[in-house]
């Protein structure tokens, strides 16, 4: 690093001493054709590789064919096509060009890669390649766009009156009225015409000549030329069309070529680059990208390249001992994820990409030889890069396993970007083979602390999907905190709260006219829900709405959806059910009653069947996918799978493309294929058979009940495009657990441990008890119990560490006949002080009945 800063600094001292003999040269009334025949005799290092210079002497053996390259005229926008040997002056290419045109040689200079060519020196030494594409230019007399070059000389006088030590009045203020002259000037509907326009920037050496002021020993001069600089980066920005932004990022990217490795620059510098990164980020959405020659796109990826080294060198692991962690900002990240980005697309994007590129890269590749060595220079920052992060990653997980920091102490400012920086590392490891394998397994090794990292910094307006790529390799807690995410965040704000007043005789219809009726948007506010006559009010109302509608919604007495015969609890829609526009529109209340109970964490004791949750999640279903749903036709078609060949072949079973079913009380048949009535079922078509048997029985008649209620989950997430990351983030156990709980037994001693006391004591006779019934309690009695203490009926998949608070017992001044009641809002339940334990014992076992469960409380 300390060799590319002496680099820098030795070419900035160079270029600053040229102008500075440039500045007081040239008189201030100079023309400006003579201005501009004087500023193409400066150096320029737009584009100019560091590495051409040393290695132009070996150019002549790894070149010893004839060169063929193009050469574009940008006063009438044409391009000829030269060819000549390597050892050839560039004058005699000028020869040529002169016989092709009539162009005479005092008016031709030739221009490669920002770099005028000089015509002594050889085409070996200019390091043209084969298919290079250099300009023309002519004198600034025949310019198309004199005003230009007359705003530039007006800003390079000014410049060189400061650097003089003259006092110039409103310099500042002059200097970026001519800038923003110069920027508004710029053609508005022809982009070749623009490029040529806002080319004139760099070749009036406008940009060498304001770092020049920058870098004077005297203050104001250096406040006036990083304002200046800053003003030309908004303009950039802010007032031409995004189309156009291409064509600033080489200007923008001088300022950086200028400004790289000089300590005192550093934060013009990365306001440069940063400004470099958002005009990158238009280059691949506009219509130009497609002009863009290779030649260009090389340059582009090449220049950079240094910015994405740059970075990944802030980036230090925290407590290593050889540096002071450097902190990477957000806004590095950022930077860096668009370069990152413009490489990948240029190497995937080459016309000879023909796939993942080996890590050992050849030096040079049939199939991408201009990017390989960008390609190579790519893959070391990946693996430095990556070794970095699993350090990181192994450093929090030590502090994970050894509970001596508190969760603060694992995270530090850098760690928050962690993620982000992971996401770029996945992006890199695209391109190389094997690269994508060994990302993957580095995140299963650190699924701990990856996890941790997710719990913590995952927001809402993250961009963090790409980790739901690979489900294995976080845990159901952070799947469950990613999915949440795409929910919009439940806030209690009584302007946007939606009263629901519901008869407990009407609840079904008038729950549906609350929820169908009203637009998505205002169901993304909270909810306050309370049954008519009825003084309860609260959370705990709020989830007992839930459950009751969910069971009623999907009891099979409404046709809708039909139970697995070994789940009761388990659904997904009715193929018999008639698709009416009334039906379709419940099953809409479904998806979003379904979103809202898992967007507010309410268990509502209803889970969705294998074959419902893959069509939500735009999957496949098969023959393994239906067996909860029909153990019958699961087994039938698996035995025709199984049969003999010889006996399915027999036609013994009898069996034709068709499926029959019943309808209205009459028997149906639905061809599987055009003519399926006429198809015998044989061995080797067998497979096909179960296929349309499965597809036509539990998708096709199914479809438009399963699109409507997708239709009414997505009015509750925060975007329709989130619809399959959520489905698909989960395993349908995943699902089960956050719609139902978990349905085993429920540990007593836990359940204790969460429990507060309230006018009782531990050690009192009354609560010893009843943890003493409740451990003699069916599984089934407990979860009533539960039900009825907090209106949850399974605990959540946290455990009862999910629970919104503790539990509490408090003791109630009711007498010793009446059944105890709760509080479901605030989990308390209240005990009346009960004589003995028989006497608790029968008031309990009356409350854990489903029927008194089911209606219970009082707030």
């Amino acid at each position: 690093m300390s060799s590319t800063n002496s680099c820098r600094s030795s070419y900035i001292y160079s270029t600053k001493r040229k102008l500075e003999d440039y500045v007081s040269a040239v008189p201030e009334d100079d023309g400006a054709a003579d201005y501009a025949a004087a500023v193409a005799d400066l150096p320029s290092s737009s584009w100019a590789s560091t590495s051409q210079s040393s290695s132009s002497s070996n150019y002549l053996l790894a070149h010893p064919s004839q060169l063929q390259f193009f050469v574009r005229m940008l006063s009438d926008n044409k391009t000829i096509s030269i060819r000549a040997c390597p050892c050839d002056t560039v004058k005699s290419v000028h020869e040529k060009i002169r016989k092709i045109t009539g162009i005479p040689l005092r008016e031709q200079r030739l221009i490669y890669l920002g770099k005028q060519l000089q015509w002594e020196k050889s085409l070996a030494q200019c390091a043209i390649e084969n298919d290079a594409s250099l300009q023309l230019v002519g004198r600034l007399r025949s310019t198309g766009h004199p005003k230009a070059w007359k705003i530039m000389e007006d800003v390079r006088s000014i410049i060189g009156r400061l650097y003089r030590g003259e006092t110039v009045r409103y310099a500042l203020q002059t200097i970026k009225t001519c800038l923003s002259e110069y920027v508004s000037k710029t053609p508005k509907n022809n982009f070749e015409t623009a490029q040529e326009h806002l080319q004139i920037f760099i070749s009036s050496l406008a940009p060498s000549a304001l770092i020049m002021l920058y870098m004077s020993p005297i203050e104001d001069n250096m406040k006036i030329a990083e304002e200046s600089i800053r003003h030309f980066l908004h303009l950039t920005k802010a007032t031409l069309p995004k189309q156009y932004h291409s064509i600033c990022v080489p200007t923008v990217m001088e300022f950086c070529n200028l400004l790289r490795g000089v300590p005192q620059c550093l934060p013009l510098y990365t306001s440069c680059r940063t400004c470099v990164s958002s005009l990158l980020k238009n280059i691949g959405h506009s219509h130009t990208s497609s002009s863009i020659d290779s030649v260009a796109t090389l340059v582009l990826v090449k220049g950079i390249l240094p910015f994405i080294s740059e970075i990944a060198d802030r980036f230090v692991p925290f407590n290593t001992e050889s540096a002071v962690d450097l902190g990477i900002l957000q806004s590095d990240v950022n930077d860096f994820s668009v370069f990152v980005s413009c490489i990948y697309n240029a190497i995937k994007e080459h016309p000879g990409f023909l796939g993942e590129i080996s890590v050992a890269l050849p030096r040079k590749a049939s199939y991408y030889p201009n990017l390989v060595e960008v390609a190579r220079d790519l893959y070391q920052i990946f693996d430095n890069m990556l070794l970095k992060m699993e350090l990181c990653l192994n450093q929090i997980e030590e502090q994970l396993n050894s509970n001596s920091a508190g969760e603060g102490g694992m995270f530090h400012q850098q760690s928050s970007q962690y993620l982000a920086i992971l996401k770029e590392l996945n992006v890199m490891s695209g391109i190389y083979v094997g690269c994508k394998e060994r990302f993957w397994a580095m995140m299963r090794l650190r699924k701990r602390p990856l996890c941790a990292l997710i719990l913590r910094y995952v927001k809402r307006t993250d961009d963090h999907w790409w980790l739901l790529e690979r489900k294995d390799v976080i845990d159901l807690e952070a799947k469950r905190h990613m999915v949440m995410m795409m929910f919009p965040e439940v806030v209690d704000d009584f302007d946007e709260q939606n009263e629901i007043l519901i008869d407990r005789s009407q609840l079904l219809t008038e729950s549906f006219n609350y929820v169908s009726m009203v637009d998505p948007e205002s169901l993304h506010g909270s909810l306050f829900v309370e049954f008519k006559n009825e003084e309860a009010t609260g959370p705990g109302v709020e989830r007992e709405w839930f459950y009751l509608v969910c069971q009623a919604l999907f009891s099979q007495h409404n046709d809708l959806f039909i139970a697995c015969p070994n789940d009761c609890s388990r659904f997904y829609p009715n193929p018999a059910s008639k698709p009416d526009p009334l039906s379709l529109k419940y099953f809409k209340f479904a998806g979003r009653m379904i979103a809202l109970a898992l967007r507010h964490k309410v268990q509502v004791g209803i889970v969705l069947d294998r074959i419902f949750f893959r069509q939500l999640a735009g999957l496949e279903v098969d023959l393994e996918d239906i067996r909860e749903a029909d153990p019958c036709l699961y087994s039938s078609c698996r035995k025709i799978l199984e049969l003999d060949s010889e006996v399915i072949d027999s036609d013994a079973l009898g069996l034709t493309f068709v499926r029959e079913v019943e309808e209205l009380g009459s028997r149906k048949v639905i061809d599987l294929l055009p003519g399926g009535a006429n198809i015998a079922v044989n061995s080797k078509n067998r497979e096909e058979y179960v296929h349309l048997l499965v597809k036509n029985q539990f998708v096709s008649s199914i479809s438009e009940q399963v699109s409507h209620f997708k239709e009414g989950f997505v009015d509750i997430l925060s975007s329709p495009r989130m619809l399959d990351y959520f489905f698909q983030s989960l395993d349908l156990e995943d699902l089960d657990l956050m719609l139902r709980g978990s349905t085993s037994d429920i540990c007593v001693q836990a359940w204790r441990a969460h429990t507060e006391y309230i006018g009782y004591k531990e050690t009192d006779l009354q609560i010893v008890w009843f943890w003493e019934i409740v451990e003699t309690m069916t599984p089934k009695q407990k979860h009533e119990l539960l039900f009825f203490w907090t209106s949850i009926k399974n605990i959540p998949v946290e455990g009862f560490c999910g629970l919104s608070s503790t539990l509490q017992i408090c003791s109630s001044p009711a007498p010793i006949t009446h059944l105890p009641t709760t509080h479901t809002c605030f989990y308390r339940l209240c005990l009346p002080v009960y004589p003995s334990m028989a006497v608790m014992l029968d008031r309990l076992l009356i409350v854990v009945q489903e029927h008194v469960v089911s209606s219970f409380g009082t707030w």
